[in-house]
Formats: C-alpha cells, structure tokens, sequence
C-alpha cells in the first residue's frame, strides 16, 4: 500500500500543488471540457497537478494512457489516448515515448508492457487490481482445456499475463462476438467474464460456448429488476449496458456495448435522456461533449480504477516508482494472443 503522506513530502519539495485560483483561470481551455461535471472549486485544486503533470510528460517523453473509467480531471487534464481496453491496446502498439504511464488497472498496464517491451511502464499505484483478473489462474484455463479438450481459449484482456499467456487468443468486449464467430472450432472457451460469454453465446448461436466462472465487481450488482423500475418511472430515458452485465440486464437496454460502443451510440443517438449502466465516470467523461443528452440514473464506482488519483500519476512519474514487469517468457507467449486479436479485429474491421 502506498505511503500517501511520505508521497505528499516527496511532492511538496518540488511543486506548489496548492490550490490555485488564478492558474486554474488560465488553464481554462483544459477546464472546458469537464465544467459540466467539475466545479471551479474542485478546478483549483486539481489544476496545480494537471500543469504538472503536463510539464513532466514533456521533460520526461511520457505518455498517458487512459481508460474511460479514469476520473474527468484524468481523463480530460492529462490524457493523451483515452479508450476502451481494445483502442488502449491498438495505442500501446504504437508509442514513441520513452514512458508509458497507464491510467487503468493492472491488467492493462501489464498489456502495455507486453506489446512494449523496452519501455518503461508505470501504473500509479500497483493496487490498482481487478475483480475478473482476480478469478482466474494459468491453472484454472489449463482446467478448462481438460474439460473441452480441443477448444480455443478466448481470454478477456481483463486477465493477467500469465493468464493471457496460456490462452489462444485475447479479447474485449467490443470484439468478443466477432472472435468467437471467425473461430473455426465449434466448441469456445471464454475466460473468465461469464456473462461477457452468456451474452456472445446468445450472439453467436451457433457456437458451443463455455465459460470460466468470474465476474465484474461494478457490472454484476445491475439487476434487470432495477432497470424494469427505473423504465416505469422514466419511459423515455434510453437505457445503455455493458456486455458484462447479465444476459437479464441487458435484455432490457435499449443498447448494449463496450465504453467505446457506448461513447459512439450516445453521440449518434443524442438521447434527451441517458443511463449508463457500467462504471460511473463514463457518464461524468462524455458529459460535456454531449450538453444535449441528460445522464441520469444510477452508477457503480469501480474501486479498483479510482485508486488512481492525480497525485499519484505526478509521484509515479516523478520518482518512476510502480514500474510494470513482466517476465520475458511470459511476455512472448502473452504477445501473441493479445498480438492475434489485434490482427483478427483489424481483419475484421473492427
């Protein structure tokens, strides 16, 4: 765990990080594109980080890869790739920086490593986990082969390395149904989101598919009950899940895709009324492009992707503490698959 006192010591001896009005006022075109969901107060505080930050990146040859998940004042202030698992995969392949700084959790930086093994990788706080990466075990996938001999292993990028390793192939949720349907085997292994798997079984029909027993902390607390209540009330609010929710939740969205689906559905579709069902800062990140459509309704908090904090991206990259490694051996066998599924998604023209 980290020591957020000796971190705000080892801060404060080298930048003025108080709260500042006047900076804050001119850095206003950063401020813009999250004044509808961060007030002037909260700008003041967090605008001495984001300069920064900023300035570091530029000294140090850094890049900022963030998820859609990240907090606005992350992923509007210092960012500079932002996208779903997939779209931040595609980036890492094509860094020139020297550093890559990976505003996620640590499947995803691990993924960055994987594809950049020369680079250096940090993750502002290691703690940074994930409930799905947490499920599985090389161990368990080599089960599930025992079990389906002759089945392809389709792995969630939401794995760790050595997860990633032993499987065939990568996926995410924005490309999960068109892996499975390419694949020439009948019988399918996915690992390790079931209900990710339940809700490409119902895609793709015509493939046996199984599936490891894991879960996503945030998505799998949505009941189809909460969205059938919330409908009652609110008929005309456009109702948008995530593929790891429950085949029941999503039976009753309007629309159903990864961040990045998501995030273009919502600009095509301009709803007056939207509910994101997946992680709460997706709404908060796509508010101020979209004053016409009002978010409402319920969210989850990830806690694992709100460990990550301005204050930690400016120690993480001033200090290069919390460097991402990954073992050689499993790094080449884990490259392949994640490598195979960007081939297959550009193939596919995903």
């Amino acid at each position: 765990m980290l020591d957020l006192a000796n971190i705000r010591d080892e801060l404060a001896k080298h930048y003025d990080l108080a709260p500042n009005p006047e900076l804050a006022s001119q850095m206003g075109d950063i401020y813009a594109r999250m004044d509808r969901v961060v007030n002037p107060v909260d700008w003041a505080v967090h605008a001495p980080y984001v300069a920064a930050i900023n300035k570091l990146k530029a000294e140090k040859n850094a890049v900022i890869l963030a998820h859609n998940y990240m907090t606005p004042e992350i992923y509007h202030g210092v960012a500079d790739v932002v996208g779903d698992s997939l779209q931040l995969a595609i980036a890492a392949t094509k860094v020139e920086a020297d550093i890559i700084v990976q505003c996620g959790v640590h499947f995803m930086a691990e993924t960055s490593k994987i594809l950049n093994p020369e680079k250096t990788v940090l993750i502002p706080d290691m703690a940074a986990g994930c409930s799905l990466a947490e499920s599985i075990t090389a161990e368990g996938v080599a089960e599930m082969r025992a079990r389906y001999p002759g089945a392809p292993v389709v792995s969630y990028v939401n794995t760790t390395a050595e997860v990633k390793a032993a499987s065939d192939i990568c996926c995410t949720s924005s490309n999960a149904a068109q892996i499975v349907a390419a694949l020439p085997e009948d019988t399918i292994i996915m690992t390790p989101d079931q209900f990710l798997a339940q809700n490409v079984a119902n895609l793709v029909p015509e493939k046996k598919v199984v599936w490891w027993a894991g879960s996503c902390i945030v998505h799998e607390q949505y009941t189809a009950n909460d969205l059938r209540e919330y409908r009652a009330l609110h008929p005309d609010t456009r109702i948008i899940a995530h593929p790891e929710c429950t085949p029941e939740v999503i039976a009753e969205a309007d629309f159903s895709g990864s961040t990045s689906g998501i995030v273009k559905y919502v600009t095509d579709e301009q709803p007056k009324e939207a509910m994101l069902v997946t992680e709460c800062s997706m709404a908060s990140n796509i508010a101020d492009n979209l004053p016409g459509v009002d978010f409402v309704g319920p969210c989850n908090m990830c806690p694992y992707m709100k460990k990550i904090t301005l204050e930690k991206i400016l120690w993480s990259l001033h200090t290069g503490r919390e460097e991402v490694i990954v073992a050689p051996e499993v790094a080449g066998k884990a490259r392949r698959a994640v490598e195979r599924m960007i081939d297959m998604s550009r193939e596919l023209g995903l």
